[in-house]
């Protein structure tokens, strides 16, 4: 078509114009971030040595501080969109002085294998079975003390019941399962999969996309002060989940997490059955404090509960009133 100088435009071009701003923006998030994101170098979440073990769970990488003496402690981080043993570090500097102590990147997460699979509950026990065997190798077999974060809560609860004679005690802060929505006697060894919501997110045109926005800066910030139930969120956790999410193939795990691969259907039969001591720590703030099945725990003899006035991750707001009730626990214990 010519454009005629004096012929004026129609009333619909500018509106027509306005409504494809969208998708032009959509278009150049898509290109950005395929194009132009870029990886960047990602640092030890931990001090200490970085090991890599080969399992059936793939590549699993885990950090170790084992000069000291003592019965080893196992640390395990939460699952999320920017998951990492970043997660564990006031605990892991804190033991570290006085007994081994380790820590490992869960499959998708960290050091360890990123790859385009589906990440579930059994992928993840394995490689906690691996670590564990690894852990108990170095130290000449005794039985370990764990402690996981949140979800994975229910994967080391997995793994004690499997492998009994790996765990001396366990330690669940802010777990999942004690609220009616993630609580389950469901099928053993189930999970709440969606395979439709896992190839939407996951498409090769928009998935990567898509993370990027879920993993920005003031997302994360938002998701952050959520877990917090506070403003005053970890900044070093924050920044390091930054360059983590930058990592390739960061989006995968995440993929799993958010279509429900990752929630395991059995999570209250499998808190029921544990027989050995566990301990369990929850906070009174922000987003996960729906304990309304917690009087299950507090009525087993083998469960310690114990409460905080903090948000998700007591550790990074009171490691003292943490580690102190922690202790506690395992003297009682032993």
């Amino acid at each position: 078509m010519i454009f005629h100088p004096n012929r004026l435009p129609s009333r619909g071009r500018p509106a027509t114009s306005l409504a494809l701003l969208p998708l032009a923006a959509a278009g150049a998030w898509i290109a950005w971030s395929h194009l132009g994101r870029g990886s960047v170098p990602l640092p030890p979440a931990l001090p200490g040595r970085r090991r890599v073990l080969r399992t059936r769970a793939g590549a699993v990488s885990f950090y170790a501080s084992d000069e000291r003496p003592g019965v080893p402690l196992l640390l395990i981080h939460s699952v999320n969109a920017a998951a990492n043993a970043y997660e564990v570090r006031p605990l892991y500097k804190h033991y570290r002085h006085s007994r081994p102590v380790y820590a490992l990147d869960l499959p998708g997460f960290g050091f360890s294998e990123r790859s385009d699979r589906s990440y579930t509950p059994r992928l993840m026990t394995d490689a906690i079975h691996a670590v564990a065997r690894e852990i108990r190798g170095r130290h000449g077999g005794p039985p370990i003390d764990a402690i996981a974060l949140s979800l994975p809560c229910a994967y080391l609860a997995r793994a004690a019941l499997e492998q009994p004679a790996d765990y001396a005690s366990l330690g669940m802060i802010s777990p999942v399962g004690f609220d009616e929505r993630l609580s389950g006697d469901g099928p053993t060894g189930g999970d709440r999969r969606h395979p439709l919501t896992r190839e939407i997110v996951g498409f090769p045109l928009w998935g990567r996309p898509l993370f990027d926005a879920l993993v920005s800066r003031p997302s994360m910030r938002y998701f952050l002060e959520r877990t917090w139930g506070s403003k005053d969120i970890d900044e070093g956790l924050f920044e390091y989940d930054q360059l983590s999410v930058r990592q390739p193939g960061a989006e995968y795990a995440p993929f799993s997490f958010l279509s429900g691969y990752l929630f395991p259907t059995d999570v209250s039969r499998l808190y029921a059955a544990l027989r050995l001591p566990v301990w369990m720590l929850r906070g009174s703030r922000g987003d996960f404090t729906d304990y309304d099945r917690v009087g299950e725990a507090v009525a087993r003899r083998n469960w310690t509960v114990d409460r905080l006035p903090t948000g998700a991750f007591p550790h990074f707001e009171d490691s003292n009133a943490v580690s102190q009730l922690y202790d506690d626990f395992l003297r009682r214990s032993r």
